[in-house]
C-alpha cells in the first residue's frame, strides 16, 4: 500500500520548494515528489531527508551521566575505563533494552539510520555466539531506524600487547575466527570494522578488505578508529615509524569505501592524503568535545575536496541539529557540499515549528 504526506516545504538536493506530495511505497522507499495543490491540506510545515548517523556504540548510552562525575584526572583514558565496567557486565537482553533507548533517541533527535560499530561481541562470562548482535538488531527494528551494521575486528590491546581481561568480550584472536563470527550473524552486515591501528595489527588490514568484500560485497564500506589520541598517534609512530593515516595508506588500498573515524590529531598531511584517497572522515563532534579530543579541522579539509560525516559515538548527547552546530563557525563552507543541502540554522533558532514532519 502507498502512502502520500503534502507538505507546505520539503527540501529536495535542488533546494527548498513549495507544495509537494511525497509518494511513498509499502516498503517504505520515496517513489515520486510532485506538486500538490497549495490550498492543502497539508500532513507538515516542513520535511527535511532523513539524517544519516554514521557511526554509533549504542550500549555506551547507558554511560550518560556516569563519566561526568570528578575522578581525579579526567581524560578519555580515565572515562575508558568507566566504558570497560559498563561493557563487562552488560548482558545481551540488558543491551536490548540500552539500543531500544538509544535509536529511539536518535529517531527523535533527526536520525533516521545508523551505521553501529558493534564490538561488544562475547556473553559476560565468555560465551561465544551472535546474541548482542542480534539484540542490537532487534533493537533497531524496534525503534524504526535503518541499521547499517558494522562488526568490528578487535585482536590486542594495543600495540604490541596482548587484550587485558576488560576486553575479553571484544577480542577475536585470529582473522579466521572473525569472519567465522561475521559468517553466523542473524543478518549480513553492511561492511566490516577495524577497531583501530592499536588493537588490530596493520599487516592484518589487507585481509580484513577481503573478508569485507565476502561478507558484504565488492568495496563494501569499512570503517576504523583512527589518530582520535595524540597518545594513540605517538604510540603509531614508535610502532610502526609511521603516523596513523599514513600507516593505513600503506597497507590497503586507501580510498572511498574507508570510514576514518575522528581522525582528529591527523597532520596536514595525513588529512591531505585522505582527501585525494576519497576517504570519509567521520566526525562526532559532542563526543569528542564531551571526552576533550579537540575538533577536527573541517574548513580546510572540506576546502581540498575532502568528504565528511556525522555521527552520534559514545551517544552521551543525541541531537543531530547539535552535531552539526559545533561545526557552524564555518558551516557555510561546508554544509553546501553535502550530498543533500541541510535547511540553514542559525545559533539558537530553528527554521522549523514545533509541528514539524519530516521524511
Amino acid at each position: 500500500m502507498t502512502t502520500e504526506l503534502r507538505f507546505e516545504h520539503i527540501l529536495l538536493p535542488r533546494g527548498l520548494e513549495r507544495h509537494r506530495r511525497v509518494v511513498v511505497d509499502a516498503a517504505g522507499f520515496i517513489t515520486a515528489v510532485e506538486p500538490c495543490a497549495p490550498d492543502g491540506p497539508f500532513d507538515g510545515w516542513l520535511a527535511l531527508p532523513g539524517m544519516p548517523n554514521a557511526h554509533s556504540h549504542a550500549f555506551q548510552r547507558a554511560l550518560a551521566g556516569r563519566g561526568e562525575r570528578a575522578a581525579g584526572e579526567d581524560s578519555f583514558w580515565s572515562w575508558r575505563e568507566a566504558m570497560y565496567a559498563l561493557a563487562g557486565a552488560v548482558t545481551a537482553e540488558e543491551l536490548n533494552v540500552i539500543a531500544r533507548r538509544a535509536y529511539a533517541d536518535m529517531v527523535a533527535a533527526g536520525f533516521t539510520s545508523v551505521a553501529e560499530f558493534h564490538y561488544l561481541h562475547h556473553g559476560p562470562d565468555g560465551s561465544r555466539g551472535t546474541e548482542c548482535a542480534a539484540a542490537v538488531i532487534e533493537a533497531a527494528a524496534w525503534a524504526g531506524i535503518r541499521l547499517a551494521l558494522f562488526p568490528v575486528f578487535y585482536a590486542r590491546g594495543g600495540f604490541g600487547r596482548g587484550a587485558s581481561p576488560r576486553q575479553a568480550r571484544f577480542i577475536h584472536r585470529t582473522l579466521d575466527e572473525f569472519a567465522v563470527f561475521v559468517a553466523s550473524l542473524p543478518e549480513p552486515p553492511a561492511g566490516l570494522a577495524a577497531h583501530s591501528l592499536r588493537a588490530v595489527p596493520p599487516e592484518c588490514l589487507s585481509d580484513l578488505a577481503v573478508l569485507a568484500d565476502e561478507a558484504a560485497g565488492p568495496g563494501a564500506p569499512i570503517h576504523v578508529h583512527i589518530a582520535e589520541q595524540p597518545a594513540e598517534v605517538e604510540e603509531c609512530l614508535q610502532a610502526t615509524g609511521m603516523r596513523p593515516v599514513e600507516c593505513l595508506a600503506r597497507q590497503v588500498a586507501l580510498g572511498p569505501r574507508w570510514m576514518l573515524v575522528h581522525a582528529t590529531h591527523a597532520d596536514e598531511a595525513e588529512r591531505a592524503l585522505a582527501a585525494r584517497a576519497g576517504a570519509t572522515v567521520v566526525l562526532c563532534p559532542l563526543t569528542e568535545a564531551y571526552l576533550g579530543d579537540g575538533l577536527f579541522p573541517v574548513t580546510p579539509f572540506v576546502a581540498a575536496g575532502g568528504r565528511i560525516a556525522v555521527g552520534s559515538d559514545s551517544n552521551v548527547r543525541i541531537d543531530a541539529v547539535e552535531e552539526l552546530r559545533w561545526l557552524e563557525p564555518d558551516r557555510v563552507r561546508w554544509l553546501q557540499r553535502l550530498p543533500l543541502p541541510l535547511v540553514w540554522l542559525k545559533p539558537r533558532r530553528r527554521l522549523v515549528k514545533p509541528s514539524v514532519s519530516s521524511c
